[in-house]
């Protein structure tokens, strides 16, 4: 259990982006707003909205500590400039389609706390279909399959610490996987910084940009986040003709 002094002085920043996300995006405030752990300081970052995102940011300023709106290079761009600003010890990304579970927050400074070797805190998904249906995602723990497949970890559900964002950011020139070569450059570098914590702690829309992101897309912005992370050429190719087969095969299914 946190202690009334830790819950206090451990202060977590809350990121959201967004661009045109009137639909789903009050449903994210709220679940920011209403945690049940409340030494948050809530960053949004809008992408130069033109529907009613500004109206709703402006329904909640008085919940959301910061909050910007201009044209940027993409959502990890933004990403990185609501990280520059951004002055909590541990800091949650929550996108505008999606929403946290009452005691998300509370559940990783618990775990922030009680492992502060750790820099890297994620936990399981509720994915969400388009009829509202929900099916938990677990946390793949094979080193094997996150190297020569593809993501294993939740990125909606990570709390990342501050100093872990001083050693690297998110590659702006990727559109859909930097997160993923975030965190297998992280894992190559310092397995041991990361902890999971066993618990379905965010919502997330399936019909997001992974969803939109043509199949040659992906494979190629894998194969550059395998090289950037630090892979070299002959895992880059296994892991190619690797994660090519897996597809071949659920599709034959």
């Amino acid at each position: 259990m946190i202690n009334k002094f830790s819950e206090t002085s451990t202060l977590v920043s809350i990121i959201t982006v967004v661009f045109n996300g009137e639909q789903y995006f009050e449903q994210t405030i709220k679940s920011v707003i209403e945690q049940s752990y409340n030494n948050i300081e809530y960053i949004v970052i809008d992408g130069g909205s033109t529907d009613s995102t500004l109206d709703i940011i402006k329904k909640y300023n008085n919940n959301i500590s910061h909050w910007i709106s201009e044209s940027d290079d993409g959502l990890y761009d933004a990403m990185n400039k609501g990280i520059s600003i951004a002055n909590g010890e541990l800091i949650g990304m929550i996108n505008s389609d999606d929403w946290y579970e009452l005691d998300a927050v509370k559940k990783m400074v618990e775990a922030y706390i009680l492992h502060p070797n750790k820099t890297i805190f994620h936990a399981d998904r509720l994915d969400i279909d388009s009829e509202g249906g929900k099916t938990v995602r677990k946390y793949n723990p094979s080193a094997l399959k996150l190297k020569y497949y593809g993501m294993t970890y939740n990125h909606p559900s990570m709390f990342i610490s501050k100093n872990e964002y001083k050693e690297h950011l998110y590659n702006t020139q990727l559109n859909s996987l930097a997160d993923y070569q975030f965190i297998l450059e992280a894992f190559l570098d310092h397995p041991n910084n990361i902890f999971y914590v066993e618990s379905s702690i965010v919502n997330y829309r399936l019909e997001g940009i992974s969803a939109q992101t043509s199949k040659w897309q992906s494979t190629k912005e894998a194969f550059e986040a395998r090289k950037n992370a630090g892979m070299n050429a002959f895992q880059r190719v296994v892991a190619l003709v690797f994660s090519s087969l897996v597809r071949f095969y659920y599709y034959l299914k």
